[in-house]
């Protein structure tokens, strides 16, 4: 890990104790095979179902099979939902709808370093309106910051930092569209949404 990221991660544990910094293993590996290639993260939020279902195990099938990380943004709602994608590289957080069983497991927050890329993971809270604002102070510096709450994708740049909100999976869609979303990670960071109706 290069010097600079050892010292960021310090100074997140001396001042932000209850934000979680996970270094990924999967980036390592794949730059020491082929330094060509890159990552595939599956990112999911506000996917509130109350078990699995054949939509979501569909919108997995098609769209996730081949992902080398999968991150949701809270509101499982389920912990059967939880512990459905918890296996292989999978990071999660708590959302305001989920459980107390998924928060005793999940932290609100989190940062996941893939190399030299920081990503914030968050639900959000509150009104949609200023949600990437507040967010934006919880999170200096990352890279990406991933959240949800809203049920609106978004992906764009503000700031220097990829915002992105892969929407609702399988919640209620205010606009109608249920997405997801894939982040493509390699010498840059780039958000992809993808409908799923």
């Amino acid at each position: 890990m290069p010097r600079q990221m050892i010292l960021w991660n310090l100074i997140w544990l001396v001042f932000f104790p209850q934000v979680v910094i996970i270094q990924s293993h999967i980036f390592q590996k794949v730059k020491e095979d082929n330094p060509c290639m890159h990552i595939k993260v599956g990112v999911l939020s506000d996917t509130h179902l109350h078990g699995v279902n054949r939509t979501f195990e569909s919108i997995l099938e098609q769209h996730l099979s081949d992902v080398d990380m999968i991150l949701h943004a809270g509101d499982y709602v389920s912990e059967e939902i939880m512990l459905f994608l918890d296996h292989g590289d999978f990071y999660g957080v708590q959302g305001n709808m989920d459980s107390p069983a998924i928060k005793h497991h999940l932290p609100d927050r989190r940062i996941i370093n893939i190399g030299s890329f920081r990503i914030g993971l968050v639900h959000g809270w509150g009104s949609s309106q200023g949600l990437e604002e507040r967010l934006l102070k919880e999170f200096d510096p990352v890279d990406v910051l991933v959240y949800g709450h809203s049920h609106n994708p978004a992906n764009h740049i503000k700031k220097g930092v990829l915002l992105f909100n892969p929407g609702t999976a399988t919640g209620f869609a205010s606009r109608g569209n249920h997405s997801i979303g894939i982040l493509h990670i390699g010498s840059e960071i780039r958000g992809e949404i993808i409908p799923v109706d």
